[in-house]
């Protein structure tokens, strides 16, 4: 039986970093913020890519041949659940196209029949309160966050720094109204409505949530401590982004906070797991120029635009990509 694991329903890219990806990837010499922004395969952009859109709504990107367009519309990776955008060019792509695509990025776990995932996730909850292994500073400030979320010490129940973040990351995002799941949520809605094909893709976690137990207690606590700010902080950033992209203001879209998936990306298999996300999407939209007319896909917005990232790797293969301002 397939089924969430709710300790893990996290953004979907942390969630499998911490636990799907393969093994043997090497750490980084140092888990300071600064070398876990180095690490991260999104940090740097294709900027002839980041176009600010000319029509109502948030921007989109076109992947063509000669019979068939993929649109492309770039998504935010966290924003407010519910978000109002100007849907009128959407539901005009929508209309008539052979398939809508959603990001591949839903994670889940045979845990019915993995008794090694069942038993690794009760070592990682196991060894708590994390924050009495916190110094007296940081102490003070998990406790006015956590008490500010409303949960209690005995809601961190691990001696492991990166679950305690995995954690906090789950309650913050989900006491300021953010998620992952949307605008994806309402266009697989939509599209179900007009009778278009919808296809998404899973990744199995098996029995390999012992990668969270594997990664350095440093690169951990890096993560952790990243997490703590952004909570400290608050939501302000993200909200401010996910009106951007609203907008069509590419640019300040992908200013959205992103301290956490950073630092996750150093974690065991993180590089892993992004390269085969990537590597899905790309082909999946080179899939969806096989058949004439046109197609709608959804892409996280930084790894659509990153180099090395999605329409990066497409226009290597020689395909032919247009910006929002070519529309």
């Amino acid at each position: 039986m397939l089924t969430r694991l709710s300790f893990l329903s996290l953004p979907p890219l942390a969630c499998a970093l911490l636990a799907c990806a393969a093994p043997a990837v090497a750490q980084p010499p140092a888990a300071t913020p600064e070398a876990i922004a180095a690490g991260n395969p999104d940090e740097t952009l294709v900027e002839e890519l980041v176009v600010r859109g000319r029509l109502p709504g948030p921007a989109w990107w076109r992947v063509v041949d000669a019979d068939t367009t993929v649109w492309v519309l770039g998504v935010p990776s966290l924003a407010p659940r519910r978000m109002q955008w100007d849907r009128a060019v959407f539901e005009r792509r929508l209309q008539g196209a052979n398939v809508v695509i959603l990001p591949f990025v839903n994670v889940r776990a045979k845990v019915g029949g993995s008794i090694g995932t069942a038993f690794n996730l009760l070592r990682v909850r196991a060894g708590g309160p994390f924050e009495a292994k916190l110094d007296p500073g940081t102490r003070a400030r998990f406790v006015a966050v956590r008490t500010r979320l409303g949960q209690d010490a005995k809601h961190y129940s691990t001696s492991n720094p990166l679950a305690a973040g995995v954690q906090l990351a789950i309650d913050y995002r989900d006491k300021s109204g953010l998620t992952n799941m949307d605008p994806a949520k309402l266009v697989r809605l939509l599209a179900q409505q007009r009778r278009v094909k919808v296809v998404e893709k899973s990744y199995d976690l098996g029995g390999q949530l012992g990668a969270m137990i594997r990664t350095p207690p440093s690169v951990g606590r890096a993560c952790f401590d990243e997490v703590l700010a952004q909570a400290e902080a608050g939501p302000s950033v993200t909200l401010a982004a996910a009106r951007a992209w609203a907008e069509g203001d590419v640019a300040g879209a992908l200013q959205n906070e992103r301290t956490y998936e950073r630092c996750l990306a150093s974690v065991a298999g993180g590089r892993a797991y992004d390269e085969r996300t990537k590597a899905d999407e790309s082909a999946a939209i080179a899939g969806a120029l096989k058949a004439p007319g046109h197609a709608i896909v959804l892409v996280p917005l930084r790894p659509l635009l990153a180099q090395g990232g999605v329409l990066d790797r497409l226009r290597s293969q020689g395909l032919t990509v247009k910006t929002p301002g070519e529309e």
